[in-house]
């Protein structure tokens, strides 16, 4: 991904945070050449001193069986994005688009069945653990846990390299930088906006 030294984060407690707040991803890998694609939520832990993503995918999606395979694994985190008018600076420029993406690379492998039971009781507790009849783990019976997990392959990816940007108006001086976020805000653009908000300027 390319990232104008503006945008790129490199502090891994943002991008964890990040990651955490829009854990529904993308992972490619690839086959015979081809890129392949699958839109699934995971989880961003860390083990000591290394990243990893988890996660699991149906038994009938084929990506799975290319996971070991690849030698690394690209999987894509993405959060607000907003079309930027030109119109709101203060000199003549051209529009531009805000985004916040993180690219994380690795090689996989996949899980062992004990491996995927923490993997899924540690999801349904993100998940659900607010909630006021939470579906947890013990909760369920053993025989749909062990009927559903028959229908699903398990994963995880040491992460060896991040790339983060979050591109939000950072090139601006001030007051365009608070003009764009009021116009995001009347546009209806409210999660830009509030990624702006916790940007780098003081607004």
């Amino acid at each position: 991904m390319h990232i104008p030294s503006f945008f790129q984060v490199k502090d891994m407690k943002e991008v964890k945070a990040f990651i955490q707040s829009h854990s529904f991803a993308t992972v490619v890998t690839t086959t015979d050449g081809k890129p392949i694609a699958t839109h699934i939520p995971v989880s961003f832990l860390q083990i000591e001193d290394s990243y990893v993503i988890s996660g699991h995918m149906a038994i009938g999606n084929p990506q799975w069986k290319t996971l070991e395979e690849n030698e690394q694994v690209l999987v894509i985190f993405q959060g607000p994005h907003a079309y930027i008018s030109s119109s709101w600076y203060e000199k003549e420029a051209v529009p531009t688009w805000n985004y916040q993406a993180v690219h994380v690379y690795g090689k996989a492998k996949l899980l062992e069945k004990s491996e995927l039971v923490k993997e899924l009781t540690t999801m349904l507790e993100t998940y659900e653990s607010h909630r006021e009849q939470p579906v947890l783990w013990h909760t369920l019976s053993d025989e749909l846990l062990e009927k559903q997990m028959k229908g699903i392959v398990g994963f995880k990816i040491i992460i060896d390299e991040v790339q983060a940007a979050f591109k939000l108006s950072q090139n601006r001086h001030e007051r365009d930088y608070a003009h764009i976020i009021e116009q995001l805000e009347t546009e209806g653009e409210v999660e830009m906006a509030k990624a702006m908000k916790k940007g780098v300027k003081d607004v």
